[in-house]
């Protein structure tokens, strides 16, 4: 019989075989309960709204800092990156750990990054510019840091917007391209955040975000590489996995 006649069943019975002696553990953490996902992902949403309740607790005790509007500002960016980053990273999680189960979580991250990003930006709006439009556009235009992270927040709109559902089926494959602009706005409120502590001379924080970040668009890039299907006399690629 020739070898190409037989090739997939072969390679059927090997990955039951290797399915069939992956420790239990393993095999669990891959495909866990309906329950256990509902379990994880409200222990995630909780654990995002820590850092809400902490500057709540910190403004009832008249404990932040001695310039609050700077603190509160300068809290909720960095969330706002955090939740960025952690978005992002669910994808690679998932191919790297074949987890299918973490994507029920990326778009919660993705709309607490939304949110955070919407308290960093009523900060500035409210309490740094308070509602002055000829202040704003002023701080917009002249001062590049401002302008950046203005664009990333106008960005995030439209992302925000387009979560739910009935848009993902409404879009079709146009929801897909529009929300490949989260990778846009993480360098954006990188570039952000960079500028903005270069005036202080700090850029300790910025340098991890940056990594972060790169590392994140790098495997972006990369992964499509990692998925190529030779074929015999053949230099056709298998189509790229969708996301």
């Amino acid at each position: 019989m020739p070898a190409w006649t037989s090739a997939r069943p072969i390679e059927a019975r090997s990955r039951v075989a290797v399915a069939s002696t992956r420790p239990p553990a393993a095999s669990s953490l891959a495909q866990p309960s309906r329950r256990a996902v509902a379990v994880v992902r409200a222990l995630v949403f909780a654990a995002a709204l820590l850092p809400l309740l902490r500057l709540v607790a910190l403004g009832y005790a008249d404990a932040l800092s001695a310039n609050p509007v700077e603190f509160v500002t300068r809290s909720t960016g960095t969330w706002t990156l955090v939740m960025l980053c952690l978005t992002l990273s669910v994808t690679p999680l998932r191919r790297l750990l074949g987890w299918p189960w973490l994507l029920r979580l990326r778009r919660m991250l993705g709309l607490y990054a939304f949110f955070y990003g919407t308290l960093h930006f009523t900060t500035w709006l409210w309490l740094d510019q308070w509602f002055d439009l000829s202040s704003m556009i002023s701080d917009v235009v002249e001062r590049p840091f401002v302008t950046v992270g203005f664009t990333a927040f106008v960005l995030m709109l439209p992302l925000a917007a387009t979560s739910t559902q009935s848009m993902m089926r409404r879009l079709g494959r146009r929801w897909q391209e529009l929300h490949r602009l989260v990778y846009a706005i993480a360098v954006l409120g990188v570039l952000h955040f960079w500028w903005h502590k270069a005036g202080k001379n700090d850029l300790s924080e910025p340098i991890v975000y940056a990594g972060v970040v790169a590392v994140l668009l790098g495997f972006r890039a990369l992964w499509p590489l990692t998925r190529r299907a030779p074929t015999s006399g053949s230099a056709r690629q298998a189509p790229l996995e969708r996301e």
